[in-house]
């Protein structure tokens, strides 16, 4: 009786997984979708405990995966899907309600629940997502994301799109566009503290190019005045400020 139950608890934890993405003709949004999905937010990485049940290893047409719960550093590059009305509403590995118009996605094994960065390789944009479900089951697939995501990324009517995926840590340093980090900016603030002539060159070398209305606009110069009135470090090593 005892097995059975852990059988019946092993099973519930993957019935929400996208063993099957959406995409094409066979799937799509509901009848009535939201207006503006371009404008629904990323998600916003926070720190959660872990799911008792979905960070357990798992056997899925008989394949055993084994979930990283301790991992903090994860990338990899890899196909995409999506999944979208077959499965709204339906549970996924956490126990919640698949909501295909939210900012999520299923791995096979990174932790639940985690955020990830996913950037579409073809045209650039990138999207946060709280990873909250297991899947794809495929070798040829890496992860699968809600309607809404892959709709943001542009790869909805296609169905898959080449992917780069980051893990993102709650509390570590944000990024400020494409690869820039806290320390990226911190070079970028201490470059605007020297002569007007060397500015252009000290830009370029911490790979920022920021143009003036930029830095009123955005508050930048608040930012330059304090640090000029403290000590500014030396530009951080590279491997300090890539983040991407």
């Amino acid at each position: 009786m005892k097995h059975s139950v852990i059988i019946l608890l092993l099973v519930s934890s993957v019935a929400g997984c996208s063993f099957l993405s959406g995409g094409g003709s066979t799937d799509g949004p509901g009848a009535d979708p939201p207006p503006n999905l371009e404008r629904v937010p990323d998600a916003v990485p926070r720190s959660e405990a872990l799911h008792a049940w979905a960070n357990r290893p798992y056997t899925v047409f008989g394949q055993q995966y084994v979930p990283t719960p301790g991992v903090r550093t994860y990338r990899e590059r890899g196909m995409a899907s999506w999944y979208g009305r077959k499965f709204h509403g339906q549970p996924t590995s956490s126990g919640e309600r698949y909501d295909m118009y939210a900012m999520t996605g299923a791995h096979p094994t990174l932790p639940i629940p985690s955020y990830v960065r996913v950037t579409n390789l073809r045209n650039g944009r990138n999207v946060v997502v709280r990873i909250n479900d297991r899947g794809p089951f495929s070798n040829k697939r890496l992860i699968d994301l809600s309607y809404t995501a892959a709709y943001k990324l542009g790869y909805v009517a296609s169905g898959t799109a080449e992917v780069e995926v980051e893990l993102i840590v709650a509390g570590s340093p944000p990024v400020f566009g494409p690869g820039r980090s806290v320390m990226g900016r911190v070079a970028e603030l201490a470059a605007l503290s020297l002569p007007a002539a060397d500015q252009s060159l000290a830009l370029s070398l911490v790979g920022g190019v920021w143009s003036s209305d930029t830095w009123s606009s955005g508050g930048v110069a608040d930012e330059v005045s304090a640090l000029a009135s403290s000590s500014v470090p030396a530009a951080p090593s590279r491997s300090a400020t890539a983040r991407r």
